[in-house]
């Protein structure tokens, strides 16, 4: 298959992002042609990072972090991603997500593989710190994101003796990831696992929505030569990773080069780089992923429950009825927790869109972050507050202007007072917590 290489350059106030990159897939599942209509617009917007480790930011349009975006075109991508990893895959498989980015976009990712692969695993890194119950259900590694805003992360272990069993007989991992810039995160990862006890790693497939991970993985001979799915091709990764197969999957890929401009401004970064548990107890949600966990969506029904509690009580009614819902919905999930609050916001997407009879209800996601972004580019507008964890360091929502919204449901994992004062004034802004 032929790929049409094009190229972009990104002005950003510490410089300049050169981008090369190919609107063809370069996947190896039967189903490859239906991701060819991902252009570069559909996917990314750009931004600067206030973080000296990396000036510039790669900002989704499809991901629901940073930019506000429809349930239906989250599932969609989370989908076509899937579908990019090949069948017959040598099992146990294991899906592994990165915290606090692609912990939504994993577990979409591996609902939509349980239809091959019914039996896979879902883990999640996280940066909380959780209490841990027992010797089993403890810490199982850690690992380093070195360019991040919060470069450590943790993995934990399952209570469960025969869930653990599995993880540590897992043949194939599932490295998912919003974008790769280097490959060195997946590199450190698999590194940290198999020192962990997964020794029986056959197959590693770095699945991410984009891949500009090629210049530093490929010679210029090798990256003249991918779109030629024959042709041999020398990735450092896979240097890295002896007797591993290693294969990528993405929506599309390219190459980047950062030129800083002369002199740039010094950068001073908020603290966010902790993996403490905070003040703040985090409730029961279930377990989506931060636990090893074959069903992601474990939770969601007791979290619909308290949603439609809340919202009853919000609106003066005595029992939740979906024809009370206003027409402009904007979900938000908090930091780590997204998942349980996006499968909200794919459910009040077709409930509104039942119970409208003359006009288009709107229904959006984005969430909570703990990373830090100039506005420009990319990113319009930033709102600023106290993290509801208790740890201490400041939260940011990107894009959002309250006032253009019937309705905000702040979606949380910690109780409702632990919210900043900030969205408590706020008239139109429902907190969901799981403490009632």
């Amino acid at each position: 298959m032929s790929s049409q290489q094009q190229h972009i350059t990104i002005s950003l106030p510490r410089g300049t992002l050169s981008l090369t990159y190919q609107t063809n897939c370069g996947t190896s599942h039967d189903d490859l042609e239906k991701n060819n209509r991902y252009q570069l617009e559909d996917l990314l917007g750009f931004a600067q990072r206030i973080n000296p480790k990396r000036a510039f930011l790669f900002v989704s349009k499809v991901l629901g972090r940073h930019i506000p975006v429809a349930p239906t075109t989250m599932r969609q991508a989370f989908t076509d991603l899937a579908n990019s990893v090949p069948s017959n895959l040598p099992e146990p498989i294991l899906v592994v997500g990165m915290a606090e980015t692609a912990v939504g976009l994993s577990a979409g990712v591996h609902q939509a593989l349980q239809t091959r692969y019914p039996n896979a695993l879902l883990l999640n890194s996280t940066r909380h710190a959780q209490h841990a119950d027992s010797d089993e259900n403890a810490l199982l590694t850690t690992f380093s994101e070195d360019h991040s805003h919060a470069s450590q992360h943790l993995i934990y272990k399952s209570a469960d003796n025969a869930i653990q069993a599995q993880l540590l007989a897992s043949k194939t991992l599932i490295m998912v990831d919003d974008e790769a810039s280097t490959g060195n995160t997946c590199i450190n990862v698999v590194t940290a696992l198999r020192n962990s006890g997964l020794t029986e790693l056959e197959q590693v497939h770095l699945t991410t929505l984009v891949d500009w991970s090629l210049n530093q993985t490929q010679t210029a001979t090798d990256a003249d030569a991918d779109a030629d799915a024959d042709e041999p091709v020398s990735d450092q990764v896979s240097a890295c990773l002896p007797n591993i197969d290693f294969q990528r999957h993405h929506l599309l890929s390219g190459t980047w080069q950062w030129t800083d401009t002369p002199n740039p401004r010094a950068i001073i970064m908020p603290s966010v780089d902790t993996t403490d548990a905070g003040s703040q107890p985090l409730a029961d949600t279930g377990n989506w992923g931060r636990f090893p966990t074959l069903d992601s969506t474990d939770g969601f029904a007791d979290y619909l429950l308290k949603f439609q509690k809340a919202f009853a009580q919000f609106s003066g009614q005595l029992q939740f009825e979906q024809k009370q819902l206003p027409e402009r919905i904007l979900v938000l999930g908090s930091n780590e927790f997204v998942w349980l609050p996006f499968l909200l916001a794919e459910w009040l997407e077709k409930e509104t869109q039942i119970q409208s009879s003359s006009t288009v209800p709107t229904v959006k996601f984005s969430a909570l972050t703990r990373s830090p972004i100039a506005l420009g580019g990319a990113i319009s507008t930033m709102m600023s507050f106290n993290d509801n964890y208790g740890l201490g360091m400041t939260n940011f929502v990107y894009n959002v202007e309250p006032k253009e919204w019937d309705l905000i449901v702040l979606c949380i994992e910690t109780a409702s007072k632990s919210v900043d004062d900030m969205w408590q004034d706020l008239d139109n802004v429902l907190v969901v917590s799981p403490m009632l």
